[in-house]
């Protein structure tokens, strides 16, 4: 039985931010996360409504532990204090919204793990901006892409998260399209072991990664890109702006990485944010290997305790069915 983070300790770690005189009213731990805690506190006063604590504590991570990790790869479990101070600060100097820092703190004396105190920006998610009030929503999308458009204009030689290349370590791998091939045969190895539709094609899905990346080029230069940005990872303040949220796996990579990744999640409103001037060759390759890393990665966080179970198998059949579509009709 998982142990989640009681009120009281919530209550000293927010104090320290704001201050003594603050007095907590209640806590609720908001629902999606699987590799860190985030709990909204509500507070009684002036002075604020209401604060998130992230916190990084190993039971807050449902992910199953994987041995001989490399911290340095690409595409690295991206969770952690540092991960997310890093982030924070290359989008906050660019100008891109993210939530206000008021307390990080990794010392373990106040609080039992990694955590961060930061601004509570209360006005939804795009996602559910997108349902309920579309017009509204257009405009947020709007100036989505421009402040991906400032992201993706941020380039470096160098591939990486960006925690890992501020402290002057390298990246795995010997490129991008290389990395993304290794983890999609290693993918596709573990979905055939779980999903009886990919096991019956995977022949000629291995044999269609391989001929996707003999059509890739070699590229030198890479880009910012979120990695993980759907709208649910989008906040909308009180003045109707985007705010980006789950930073952590920010990283230089190349872009095409990204739009896979928002063509999937936004759909019919990708558009808006796609841009010309995309490698045909890269996005066929890397939308493959997503589907395949949207099979696989689901079907192992349900080896673990992870409670919303329907969700993670909803995930995994849609994507199995969307990767054999994409293999060629013989």
């Amino acid at each position: 039985m998982r142990q989640f983070t009681e009120t009281e300790a919530l209550s000293g770690i927010v104090r320290e931010a704001l201050g003594a005189g603050i007095q907590v009213a209640g806590v609720d731990r908001l629902r999606g996360g699987s590799k860190k805690g985030v709990y909204r506190v509500h507070l009684e006063g002036p002075r604020t409504a209401s604060v998130i604590v992230y916190s990084w504590a190993e039971a807050e991570n449902y992910w199953p532990g994987a041995e001989d990790i490399d911290a340095a790869h690409p595409f690295a479990p991206a969770s952690g204090l540092v991960p997310f101070l890093a982030a924070q600060r290359r989008l906050d100097r660019l100008g891109v919204r993210v939530p206000g820092v008021l307390l990080a703190d990794d010392s373990r004396r106040r609080y039992p793990a990694d955590v961060a105190v930061v601004e509570d920006v209360a006005g939804g998610t795009l996602e559910a901006l997108l349902d309920t009030d579309p017009a509204r929503a257009a405009d947020v999308l709007s100036e989505l892409a421009a402040l991906l458009d400032v992201m993706h204009q941020q380039h470096s030689q160098r591939y990486g998260r960006v925690d890992v290349l501020e402290r002057g370590d390298k990246a795995s791998g010997v490129s991008c399209e290389q990395l993304v091939l290794e983890r999609a045969l290693e993918d596709l190895a573990e979905a055939v072991e779980r999903d009886p539709r990919i096991g019956s094609a995977a022949a000629p899905l291995h044999d269609r990664l391989q001929e996707l990346a003999v059509r890739v080029s070699p590229r030198m230069e890479h880009a910012l890109i979120h990695s993980e940005l759907g709208p649910d990872h989008v906040l909308v303040d009180a003045s109707g702006h985007p705010v980006l949220i789950d930073i952590e796996g920010l990283m230089f990579f190349d872009v095409e990485w990204e739009h896979v990744f928002l063509q999937l999640r936004f759909g019919e409103h990708y558009p808006v944010l796609s841009r010309p001037g995309l490698d045909p060759a890269r996005l066929d390759l890397f939308m493959l290997a997503m589907r395949l890393s949207l099979v696989a990665g689901p079907l192992r966080l349900l080896d673990g305790d992870f409670p919303h179970r329907a969700l993670m198998r909803g995930i995994a059949e849609h994507n199995a069915k969307e990767a054999l579509a994409l293999l060629p009709l013989s």
